[in-house]
């Protein structure tokens, strides 16, 4: 009898995870550990692999008082023994008391943060790999960026996904002193200067953690393939010039690539329990109301269903979203279908906020500006209540709330940039094409003719709109989710094993 071959066995190696598969082990559901998006794709990732059986394991570190949050009282007396009864489950915790008592994945020290990130890939390196025995590593972002290096040495072909482009550096006196023998890989990392040799290199040449997981990985991916196509291009100044260079070095030998993300599952209108009224494509007109009436009474607007209510879904960041745009023209936007009852809703932190604040006290304009520090059962209203969003972003290695708002019939006015210009096509109702509003240059002026071209939609008769957000529903329902993005990473991951993942699929 022929034996059939062991699927091949895939660790992903991530900092965070929003959730895991219930039957990965017996605290998978527990394992809650989240800063950003990272979590969450890392989560959809891991899940929608494990659902189709791929022999998938995760190392993460164990951030027990984290993790013990999500547990009943007699569940966190038991955190130890359930640990020590899973010997063999597909979660492999980095246990070190370093993350025991953390209340956050990343602190506001640098140096901090370096030295945790250190601790994590020495027993990633020294005890899990030799564990697991993977046939594929896949590392996310610069707190996993040394272990490409030892990737090589092993012979394990390695991805590395760039979430968020930042990265630190250190010596390799450092990564000796937590316990990384970085004399086994070190030709295969990245320093500021070329290094002569091990010994000179040790205490006077720094070692860029990112560069080191582009320079030694066998493939990268960034998030979106736009995004991957402007660094190439040299769009963005914020990139440091070797991380660029090497993602040249990459793509030019076809080992770049651009993988979408996709919102968690729980972004659907009809299944959404923090919705006033659950809809979906067939039935949303009427829910939307009820969701828009209800979140204005809400918040104290005014209370009109036939009033164009834009949301505004992301962080207050004047470097990357584009919130100042918004704040030269918000009064001018106001004022010029102010007959219509216009509205904007922020469900959004950061220091920004501040300014939209004192221009709505200015012009007395509370009944139709809501500003709110983000709350994730307020932003889910705002996507089922609410016409439109607005991602005015100078940049976005991918972007979420894009592909959120379409699935819930609420439509993006957004800059040209990164993921967006992957995910949103400017909506174009003679040729029933299209599912946003795009602008092209950078500037309040840009943004305002999205806002008017989103408003001339908005004033179209019901049945055309209708028929229109029906179909950009549908679609997005279809496109934007994990199954799709997961197809991407286990066909990247077959190119590079050379062999099927799942041998029976």
């Amino acid at each position: 009898m022929t034996k059939i071959p062991k699927n091949p066995r895939i660790l992903i190696v991530t900092p965070e995870a929003t959730y895991l598969p219930d039957r990965m082990g017996g605290l998978a559901n527990y394992l809650t550990a989240k800063a950003g998006g990272l979590a969450d794709v890392s989560a959809a990732l891991i899940s929608s692999l494990f659902k189709q059986g791929a022999d998938v394991h995760v190392a993460i570190p164990d951030y027990r008082s984290m993790f013990s949050d999500n547990l009943t009282p007699f569940l966190r007396k038991e955190f130890d023994i359930l640990e020590r009864s899973m010997p063999d489950d597909r979660i492999h915790l980095v246990k070190d008391r370093a993350f025991f008592y953390l209340n956050r994945i990343y602190s506001g020290d640098g140096i901090e943060n370096t030295k945790l990130s250190l601790t994590f890939q020495r027993d990633v390196l020294n005890y899990i790999i030799p564990n697991v025995k993977p046939d594929l590593i896949h590392c996310n972002d610069w707190m996993t960026g040394l272990i490409p290096a030892m990737s090589r040495v092993l012979g394990i072909p390695c991805l590395i996904t760039i979430h968020n482009i930042h990265t630190v550096k250190c010596f390799v006196s450092n990564l000796e002193d937590r316990g990384i023998d970085a004399a086994a890989f070190w030709k295969y990392l990245f320093y500021k200067i070329p290094p002569y040799n091990y010994e000179e290199s040790r205490n006077n040449n720094l070692v860029d953690f990112l560069t080191s997981g582009i320079f030694a990985s066998h493939f990268v991916n960034t998030v979106s393939p736009q995004f991957l196509i402007e660094i190439i291009e040299g769009r963005h100044k914020f990139i440091e010039p070797s991380i660029r260079q090497e993602i040249i070095h990459k793509y030019n030998a076809g080992c770049a690539v651009g993988i979408l993300n996709a919102p968690d599952p729980s972004f659907n209108p009809s299944i959404d329990k923090a919705l006033f009224h659950q809809y979906g494509p067939d039935d949303y007109l009427i829910a939307k109301r009820k969701n828009k009436i209800f979140l204005q009474s809400s918040v104290g607007l005014i209370a009109n269903y036939k009033a164009p209510l834009f949301f505004w879904p992301s962080r207050l960041d004047p470097i990357q979203k584009g919130c100042q745009l918004l704040s030269d023209i918000l009064f001018k936007v106001i004022s010029e279908y102010w007959n219509q009852d216009l509205q904007v809703i922020f469900v959004a932190n950061g220091d920004f906020q501040k300014h939209f604040k004192n221009i709505v006290r200015l012009h007395g304009i509370e009944d139709r500006v809501a500003i709110y520090d983000f709350d994730e059962n307020l932003e889910h209203l705002a996507y089922g209540a609410s016409d439109f969003i607005l991602m005015p972003s100078l940049f976005e290695p991918c972007g979420l709330p894009q592909m959120i708002g379409p699935i819930y019939g609420t439509l993006p006015v957004a800059h040209d940039t990164g993921g967006i210009h992957d995910t949103i096509h400017h909506l174009n109702v003679n040729q029933n094409q299209g599912n946003g509003f795009i602008f092209k240059h950078f500037d309040s002026n840009g943004l305002f003719w999205g806002i008017r071209e989103a408003m001339s939609f908005y004033n179209l008769p019901d049945d055309v709109k209708i028929g229109q957000i029906k179909r950009i529903m549908k679609e997005s329902l279809a496109t934007f989710n994990h199954s799709v993005t997961a197809i991407k990473y286990i066909e990247l991951y077959e190119k590079m094993l050379k062999r099927p993942l799942i041998n029976d699929r």
